[in-house]
């Protein structure tokens, strides 16, 4: 009995310190930890700036986010994200955010964050937002969506597929998103599908999409845009 006591305790354990190993952006051990600009060393990250050199600037940036960004891209949309490569103080704080512009009928398109939660925050317009699930067992993949307006919040689970449409013709709209890692990534599906460096064969993706190799070469002669700044 004592024995089978001490596995249950071993294995809740293990479990939580799983848990921590495995998080994306794991907790701070200090204060700070600013980014040494000047250092060589490759680490999961980046490596910490001595303190006593750290300055009120490294904790600042002068983004102007209130200014409107430019939407005249193919998609309609523009970020401007906010992460560690801009902000060296964010290593380690596991945060960032970004401010989206849409344009009107513009749209951030289907996308994941392979290290990231989005929390969005509508500051102007309409937005048609919505995700979808991993794999089901009953081999599904379930849409979730929702109209939001301004003001209103939604949230997109970490590595999940999701996306924004701003459905009005004749306003645009803004967003403020911010995600659960200093360096979220995001991998927009149609440019990295059909837009990757060498592309993938068009013999596999003719097969995976069950059409014609000629719509696949079609698709991967197109130019995808990339909209982040």
């Amino acid at each position: 009995m004592a024995s089978s006591t001490t596995f249950l305790v071993l294995t809740a354990l293990l479990a939580l310190l799983a848990g921590q190993v495995i998080a994306s952006d794991p907790s701070p051990l200090q204060d700070f930890c600013v980014v040494d600009k000047d250092s060589h060393v490759n680490v999961n990250g980046f490596v910490c700036k001595d303190p006593k050199d750290v300055k009120a600037d490294d904790f600042f940036l002068e983004a102007n986010l209130v200014m409107p960004r430019d939407t005249t891209s193919k998609i309609g949309s523009n970020v401007t994200l906010i992460n560690v490569m801009r902000i060296p103080s964010l290593n380690t704080l596991g945060i960032s955010l970004a401010r989206i512009d849409y344009a009107p009928l513009g749209e951030n398109p289907p996308q994941t964050h392979p290290r990231a939660t989005e929390i969005l925050t509508v500051l102007e317009g309409t937005l048609y937002v919505g995700f979808v699930t991993s794999n089901q067992a009953n081999r599904e993949n379930k849409l979730f969506t929702k109209m939001l307006n301004k003001g209103d919040v939604f949230v997109f689970p970490e590595g999940l597929i999701h996306f924004q449409f701003n459905p009005t013709p004749h306003k645009p709209a803004v967003a403020i998103a911010a995600l659960s890692s200093q360096n979220p990534g995001a991998i927009t599906i149609a440019n990295a599908v059909f837009g990757s460096k060498p592309p993938i064969s068009d013999d596999v993706l003719a097969k995976a999409f069950q059409v014609e190799k000629k719509t696949i070469d079609w698709l991967q002669a197109q130019f995808w845009a990339d909209h982040h700044n």
